[in-house]
C-alpha cells in the first residue's frame, strides 16, 4: 500500500496525500476479515470440559508415602555410596604449536633504480 503525496490534478483540483489499494486489495482484505471472524466464532464454541455435573477432573495421586529408597539401610542414609563411572584416567589432546611464519626479506618499496635495471 504506496504512499501518494499531495499533487494538483490538471484541471486544479488539489489532491490531499492518502494510501493507495491496490487493485482488488480491498475486496481480499474484506473475504479475509469474514473468514478470520468465522474461525474465531467457531473456535470459541460451547466445549464443555469435565465431568457431566460441571467439575473439573482432577488429577490423581501415584506417589506413596513415606518414600523409601531400596539401598538404603539406614534411617541416618549410610545405604549405597556413589561410585565414579570411569576408573581410568582421561587423556585429553593438546593443542599443538603452530610452525613459524618466514618473514620476508625484502623490504618495501622496491627501488629498480637502484638495482641497476631501468624499467
Amino acid at each position: 500500500m504506496p504512499w501518494i503525496e499531495e499533487y494538483e490534478r490538471a484541471d486544479g483540483t488539489r489532491v490531499r496525500a492518502h494510501y493507495r489499494w491496490a487493485a482488488g486489495a480491498r475486496r481480499e482484505m474484506a473475504v479475509l476479515a469474514v473468514i478470520a471472524l468465522a474461525v474465531v466464532g467457531m473456535g470459541n464454541g460451547g466445549v464443555q470440559v469435565g465431568t457431566t455435573d460441571g467439575s473439573a477432573p482432577r488429577p490423581q495421586s501415584t506417589v506413596r508415602y513415606p518414600i523409601r529408597f531400596e539401598q538404603m539401610t539406614t534411617r541416618e542414609g549410610g545405604g549405597a555410596q556413589p561410585l565414579p563411572t570411569v576408573s581410568y584416567p582421561i587423556k585429553f589432546d593438546t593443542p599443538k604449536t603452530a610452525a613459524a611464519v618466514p618473514r620476508p626479506t625484502v623490504s618495501y618499496p622496491i627501488d629498480f633504480f637502484a638495482m641497476g635495471s631501468g624499467r
